[in-house]
């Protein structure tokens, strides 16, 4: 600070200082929020990053493959018979392993000359429909029981844990194929693919809570003894509003990464099931029906190549997504 003799109060301001007004018009550091900062780790793992845009463009060609059809394709069930050759009854077009047809820009099915660029996608809006709604609930089941069996503890943590063994234990694949084999064409007031479709939603996602219930619980017993619970409780609140407000919002992360990861895996089930033959009836596209027609037909690659791609890349771009968003909300596992 420098001060004369003769200098007045108002001129005693500390060299190198702004005035009051400077600085109060300077902008305030903002701290960054848990999400923020876990965007930004999110954003750092390319190989993530790369997952999340196939996937956001995989739900964009499933809800939109009407419209991409009615563009550069053929209805998926339309017979296509000049694509055929007379003699072999060969298709004509089977790129990428052969002849390139711009009108069929992934060659077309034997026998009937299917356009396998429509049915591909259209598979994708089976595929992911069913994916996501089972996991949704997977997770709300899970995530619901296994919060409440790792609070409540004593009998309560006993019932739960006992149905996720027997769940656990269940040999969901065979009742899948038996269930599917005994339902009739129309029940629950249902009928065609809606039956169908509405039956593995069911199966896939009321019979694997089991997993997400066993992590939640495990996470839910380690959070039951944190400070900031016994502080709700000595403020006096109740156990509903313990697990909504208090343990929920800290096990975000967890079932976000699990769901991810699980996804995946019902595509992959999914697609196991039509290929058996007991999950989407023909002649609705799905990949895994796809699958189990190119079968028959194994000398020509191009008819298995297409849906197997499409399973290969959602089902790595779901893995890629979900391992760099685990590394980006809870890095100490990294």
């Amino acid at each position: 600070m420098v001060v004369g003799p003769d200098a007045s109060i108002s001129d005693q301001v500390p060299v190198g200082e702004p005035p009051a007004e400077a600085a109060g018009s300077q902008k305030a550091i903002e701290g960054r929020s848990l999400g923020q900062i876990a965007w930004r780790r999110l954003k750092r793992d390319k190989a993530a990053m790369a997952g999340g845009i196939v996937i956001i463009l995989l739900i964009l060609i499933a809800i939109f493959a009407p419209l991409i059809v009615h563009a550069w394709g053929y209805p998926p069930n339309s017979f296509h018979q000049e694509t055929m050759d007379p003699a072999t009854q060969a298709p004509t077009s089977t790129f990428p392993f052969g002849s390139f047809d711009p009108k069929h820009l992934m060659g077309v099915e034997p026998p009937f000359g299917r356009d396998i660029f429509s049915r591909v996608l259209y598979g994708a809006r089976i595929s992911l429909l069913i994916a996501f709604l089972a996991t949704l609930l997977s997770v709300v089941l899970g995530a619901t029981l296994g919060v409440i069996a790792g609070y409540m503890g004593g009998w309560v943590d006993w019932v739960i844990s006992r149905a996720m063994d027997l769940f656990l234990a269940f040999p969901i694949l065979v009742f899948a194929i038996a269930l599917a084999g005994v339902i009739p064409d129309k029940a629950f007031g249902l009928s065609g693919d809606t039956l169908r479709i509405t039956l593995l939603i069911f199966i896939i996602g009321f019979f694997n809570w089991g997993y997400m219930a066993r992590i939640v619980r495990g996470q839910t017993l380690s959070l039951r003894e944190r400070e900031f619970v016994d502080a709700a409780r000595s403020l006096g609140a109740r156990s509903g509003y313990i697990l909504r407000k208090e343990l929920l919002p800290n096990l975000v992360a967890p079932i976000l990464i699990y769901a991810t990861l699980l996804i995946p895996t019902n595509i992959l089930f999914e697609a196991g099931l039509s290929f058996l033959g007991v999950g989407i009836r023909p002649p609705t596209a799905t990949w895994g029906g796809m699958l189990s027609e190119a079968v028959r037909y194994y000398t020509m690659p191009h008819f298995m190549f297409w849906p197997g791609l499409a399973i290969f890349i959602t089902v790595l771009a779901f893995n890629l997504f979900g391992d760099g968003l685990r590394d980006a909300l809870d890095p100490k596992t990294r």
